[in-house]
C-alpha cells in the first residue's frame, strides 16, 4: 500500500484537484456570493499561470515532495510519532491534525514577519475571491512552505497515508474556502464548526488590517477559536466589504509578471502586520 501511494501520489493529487476545482467553478456560476470586480478570464489566466509556475518549480526542486519525505523517514525509522506506540489509525489522525496546526502557525508567521509578508501579499492582492485565489501564491512562498513541511514530516515521522490525506485535503479546502459560493446561512453556521467555510475565510481577505489578521485556518476552524484569531463576520458585511490590499489598488496590472515581481517592489508591505490586528 505504501509503495502504491508513493508511486501514484501525483495521480491521486491531480484527480482530487481537478474534481474539486470543477465542482467549485460550476457552483460559482450558479450560486455566486459576490459580483466580480475584475473579469474572470483575466484573473484566471494570471492565477492559473502562477499555479503552473509553482508546479514546475516544485517538481524540479522537490520531485517526491512531502509524501516522498514521509516514505524516506519511515524507511529510516525517523520521527516522534512512531515512538508513541499508538495504533496506526490514531497515528494517521494525529499526524494530520499536527500538520494542519503547523500550517495555521505558518500562516500566522507569514503575516507577522515583514519579509515573509512581502511574499504572502501576492495572495492577498487579489481584488476578488474565487476558486483560483486558493492557488495564488508566490513561488518563493511555495518553496519555503514545502521546506517547512518536509522538515515537519520528517520530525514527526508522519505516515505516508497521513501526508497524502493532508496534502489532498489542504488543496481541496483552499479551493473550497476561497470559492465565490453562497452557502445557506444555516449550513455555513453549522459547517464552520468543523471546516473553514467561504464566508469564514473571506473575512481574512478584507482590506481592513484587523480583519486580514484573523481567520488564518485553511482546513480546521478550531485553531483560530483556540488561539483567539477568530472573527465571525466582516464589519461591512460580505457584500459590502472590500477585498484585497488597500495600498495595492491595481487590478489592471495583476498579471503573472506583476505577481512575480510584487515582493520586490517598494510599498508592498502596507499596514498589514500583526501589530495592526486591532486597528
Amino acid at each position: 500500500m505504501l509503495a502504491w501511494l508513493t508511486a501514484h501520489e501525483p495521480t491521486v493529487r491531480l484527480s482530487a484537484f481537478f474534481g474539486v476545482f470543477l465542482v467549485m467553478a460550476l457552483l460559482e456560476l450558479v450560486a455566486a456570493r459576490r459580483p466580480l470586480t475584475v473579469p474572470k478570464g483575466r484573473r484566471w489566466l494570471a492565477n492559473l499561470g502562477l499555479v503552473v509556475a509553482n508546479t514546475v518549480v516544485l517538481r524540479v526542486l522537490f520531485p517526491t515532495a512531502a509524501v516522498g519525505a514521509a516514505a524516506w523517514a519511515a524507511s529510516q525509522g525517523w520521527g516522534v510519532l512512531p515512538l508513541l506506540g499508538l495504533p496506526h489509525g490514531l497515528t494517521v489522525l494525529l499526524a494530520v491534525l499536527l500538520l494542519d496546526f503547523a500550517i495555521y502557525l505558518q500562516h500566522v508567521m507569514f503575516h507577522a514577519v515583514p519579509v515573509l509578508w512581502r511574499l504572502h501579499a501576492v495572495h492577498h492582492a487579489d481584488h476578488d475571491l474565487d476558486v483560483t485565489s486558493g492557488l495564488r501564491f508566490h513561488p518563493v512562498e511555495i518553496l519555503l512552505s514545502m521546506g517547512i513541511k518536509l522538515g515537519l514530516v520528517t520530525l514527526l515521522g508522519a505516515p505516508v497515508e497521513a501526508v497524502l490525506i493532508f496534502e489532498v485535503v489542504l488543496n481541496a479546502a483552499a479551493m473550497f474556502n476561497h470559492a465565490n459560493v453562497a452557502l445557506p446561512a444555516t449550513v455555513d453556521r453549522v459547517l464552520r464548526w468543523v471546516l473553514v467555510t467561504p464566508d469564514m475565510h473571506r473575512v481574512h481577505h478584507s482590506v481592513i488590517p484587523s480583519e486580514t489578521n484573523s481567520n488564518f485556518g485553511f482546513n480546521a476552524p478550531w485553531w483560530d477559536r483556540l488561539c483567539g484569531t477568530y472573527r465571525a463576520q466582516p464589519a461591512a458585511g460580505h457584500l459590502g466589504m472590500t477585498l484585497g490590499l488597500d495600498h495595492l489598488p491595481e487590478p489592471r496590472v495583476q498579471g503573472l509578471g506583476w505577481m512575480l515581481a510584487l515582493p520586490f517592489r517598494r510599498g508592498t508591505t502596507g499596514a498589514y502586520d500583526l501589530g495592526h490586528r486591532d486597528t
